[in-house]
């Protein structure tokens, strides 16, 4: 796993902070705030010659470095965010450049700072860090130790210090941590990341911020008649897992929130098979889990006054002799038969039986998430995760959370037309409606199985992780849906 990683608050003078690195977070266009001009006194005016100079215009992810001052930091480097107004995505984002700098120098820390930093935006600039300094080099040789660059430990923010801004901090640790264990078990290969892993991390999560735990096996699945999940687990050898966390953090007879997750730890499309190339992108499909993973490791340290059940289902999807095949019909726990058109459409087939599974908790609101569809990064790229549901003030409230949290939703229709798309002649249901609104049959399909309580879902296949570099994380795993799951929740009991 990662290394650990920390932030702290300073209420001292940027000018004098001991780092190898500070960062000065800047808005473009706009004169030197006074808050930094003690800093600016202290490298002889430079930093306000870089910008009437316009060396400096602080367009969002410009860096220029400056040297540094004889008793405060070694090296001083201006970060643009854009123009006014600031907003906490943008210091998220810059504090995650921020540290990803510090890794590529080799620092080892750093300290950042701004214009008289709101609780907000510490909140987001913590959280921004942990993004930053996150890197996955479990499976990775150590370079000699000439050429290795030291991680990034601890970083330190220079801004007021108040009780207001010390919950922010300590918010945007837990945040931090929680979006740096999903993206850790996302990166983590298949055959490493298998479904025993994924329960092994839950439990510990668990015991570690006294949640109850539990789990079904291949046994258990059968007992509770889950011949869906069943049909995608029994192309493998791998026992399969259905992982339930409860957190009870608020009234006792309050509805619990149910967060849900698909956790694919590698899908090859089974006798479906996918096409060669990219597949090994398929160990992430285990990122909706890993979500859900995430987000209760921040409930467990934010300690958040709601009650709150984590659910998951982990297995892999193989072609074998066992395996299932197009044409299958099966039976799920909530009685309806499905006929099996297309193997690679496997995750709704797991999700259905979660989705009834969960009724047990008579559900507040449930959330599932899932890289379920291509057709959805077809519809929306790799910037917004799908959004589907029929009860509309929950999907509302759901996009405020992902909109809130950086992690920007868009909402597609669920109408009741596209439900006769999935009609089947041999059976209630069949897996996949074709080609056409893929993204949206996949929802209907799932819909079938949780019309008992307020619902949505998340498809994240083009946000839960990036093929290409963005920048300010590198490519791989972003940690979506942690942020919307956490932000949802603190929504409701006001946190």
């Amino acid at each position: 796993m990662t290394s650990p990683f920390s932030v702290t608050l300073s209420g001292a003078d940027a000018a004098f902070l001991q780092t190898p690195l500070l960062v000065v977070v800047l808005l473009s266009d706009t004169p030197l705030p006074a808050t930094l001009t003690g800093l600016d006194k202290a490298t002889s005016g430079s930093i306000t010659a870089a910008i009437t100079q316009r060396d400096f215009r602080g367009s969002r992810d410009e860096i220029l470095f400056l040297s540094g001052v004889p008793s405060g930091p070694r090296r001083i480097a201006l970060l643009g965010i854009g123009s006014a107004p600031a907003t906490v995505h943008a210091f998220r984002r810059a504090g995650a450049l921020a540290a990803r700098t510090a890794l590529k120098m080799g620092t080892g820390s750093l300290a950042i700072t701004g214009d008289a930093l709101t609780p907000e935006q510490v909140e987001a600039l913590t959280a921004g860090l942990h993004a930053g300094a996150w890197q996955y080099l479990d499976t990775k040789t150590p370079p000699p130790e000439a050429e290795r660059k030291a991680p990034v430990a601890a970083a330190v923010i220079a801004a007021p210090v108040t009780p207001d801004t010390q919950a922010a901090l300590a918010n945007g640790n837990a945040l931090g941590a929680g979006v740096s264990l999903a993206r850790t078990l996302g990166m983590t290969p298949g055959n490493i990341c298998t479904p025993d892993l994924l329960a092994a991390t839950a439990r510990d999560l668990a015991a570690r911020h006294g949640m109850k735990y539990s789990e079904l096996d291949r046994a258990g699945l059968e007992a509770e008649k889950m011949g869906s999940f069943l049909a995608v687990a029994q192309g493998t050898p791998q026992e399969p897992r259905l992982v339930t966390i409860e957190h009870r953090g608020g009234n006792a007879g309050d509805a619990p929130v149910v967060l849900v997750g698909k956790g694919l730890c590698f899908d090859s499309g089974g006798i479906s098979i996918k096409p060669a190339a990219g597949m090994e992108w398929m160990k992430f499909d285990m990122s909706g889990a890993g979500g859900v993973i995430g987000a209760m490791e921040v409930v467990g340290l934010m300690r958040l006054p709601i009650n709150v059940i984590g659910v998951f289902g982990a297995t892999t999807n193989m072609p074998s002799g066992t395996a299932m095949n197009p044409g299958d019909v099966v039976r799920s726990q909530y009685g309806k038969y499905i006929e099996i058109i297309n193997t690679d459409a496997e995750g709704r087939l797991v999700l259905a039986d979660l989705l009834s599974y969960v009724r047990r908790f008579n559900p507040a609101a449930v959330i599932d998430a899932a890289t379920l569809t291509g057709a959805c990064v077809v519809a929306l790229g790799h910037t917004a995760t799908g959004v589907l549901g029929v009860d509309q003030k929950l999907v509302d409230e759901v996009l405020a959370a992902a909109n809130s949290s950086g992690e920007r939703g868009w909402q597609l229709p669920l109408w009741d037309d596209y439900t006769d798309l999935i009609k089947s002649d041999v059976a209630d249901i069949k897996n996949s409606g074709g080609r056409w609104a893929g993204a949206i049959t996949a929802a209907a399909f799932l819909k079938e199985f949780a019309s008992d309580y307020p619902w949505v879902h998340l498809d994240v296949a083009g946000t839960a992780y990036s093929e290409t570099d963005l920048g300010f994380i590198p490519k791989g795993p972003t940690g979506v849906p942690v942020g919307t799951f956490v932000q949802f929740l603190r929504t409701r009991c006001g946190h």
